[in-house]
């Protein structure tokens, strides 16, 4: 997997901040992050700036806001924007590659209640439902 770095932090392919602690993922967190930096970790995952909208609780209007002032997040889209981040990662190491994991969050799944994973990603309660969906498929736990 190749690295990058965005505002100091080194991040891997799937865009999980390779840090040194949790304390300096909340440090992060709690100050937002860029529209820049959210544009190079957004390009690495297949949502669309509509979903992303969705997934932040922010209009698409106040997406292109952000983008043309390269405005920082707030902490709980930012705290968002690491979560998806993440279970992205998740993904890609239980599928191997990437075209298979996003072939996956586009496709119903009766584990999900017969929704794609990429449905329940607006919200914490659907990311950890995904993320645990995940731990069972990398697990051989299929339902």
């Amino acid at each position: 997997m190749g690295l990058f770095v965005v505002e100091d932090v080194q991040y891997s392919y799937g865009s999980v901040p390779k840090e040194k602690s949790v304390l300096d993922i909340i440090k992060s967190v709690r100050e937002g992050m860029r529209y820049e930096s959210f544009a190079i970790v957004a390009l690495k995952m297949p949502f669309s700036i509509s979903e992303w909208s969705v997934y932040l609780h922010v209009s698409e209007r106040t997406m292109l806001r952000y983008k043309n002032d390269n405005l920082p997040f707030d902490a709980l889209q930012t705290d968002k924007i690491y979560q998806l981040s993440m279970i992205y990662d998740k993904g890609l190491l239980v599928f191997g590659e990437k075209v298979y994991f996003d072939i996956w969050l586009n496709t119903q799944n009766i584990g999900l209640g017969g929704l794609k994973p990429k449905e329940l990603l607006d919200n914490s309660f659907g990311i950890d439902l995904v993320g645990d969906e995940l731990i069972r498929i990398e697990h051989g736990v299929l339902a």
